[in-house]
């Protein structure tokens, strides 16, 4: 049996039902070949869980912890206030707020406390995964390299729309 590699991000659902969201960040990290851990733990139905993860991070070998959660979405916050790894969240869309009360809470960090803040939603989830890659491509050659071609194929792609656009009018 081939051995996992060791997960350098960390991807921590505030419950199970952000899991829909969380998958196109889990999808996009795992097309960059980045080893990534997949938890659900929430701020304030398992406080001690959080700040166990946050604060064993460095030592299991995390570079980046990548925080979804909605409604007062505090996980992202609680989990950087335990490590000085950068911590990016990801407001997820639920509750009668639509995912802005969580957009509001996750930008919100006090000083001291930083949070990387992407959109609400899947664009965010996939943003987290991607701007994680950026933060590892510092110091990882290949990965930056993948991270060049992923957007030349994005640039290519939105050429080939135009050039069929441009035949239909």
């Amino acid at each position: 049996m081939a051995k996992k590699n060791k997960p350098v991000v960390g991807v921590v659902l505030g419950s199970h039902s952000d899991l829909e969201t969380m998958r196109r960040c889990v999808e996009q990290l795992a097309s960059f070949g980045i080893a990534h851990e997949v938890r659900v733990i929430s701020a304030h139905r398992s406080p001690d869980a959080s700040h166990e993860y946050a604060a064993s991070a460095v030592r299991r070998g995390l570079k980046v912890i990548i925080a979804g959660a909605g409604m007062s979405a505090t996980l992202a916050g609680v989990l950087a206030s335990k490590t000085h790894l950068p911590v990016i969240g990801v407001p997820v869309s639920s509750g009668p707020l639509a995912g802005v009360d969580a957009f509001v809470s996750t930008l919100q960090m006090p000083p001291g406390v930083p949070v990387g803040c992407m959109s609400i939603g899947a664009a965010g989830a996939t943003n987290a995964a991607l701007f994680a890659a950026e933060i590892l491509a510092i110091s990882d050659a290949k990965l930056a390299k993948k991270l060049v071609e992923f957007k030349k194929s994005q640039a290519q792609a939105v050429a080939q729309k135009d050039a069929e656009v441009r035949t239909m009018v």
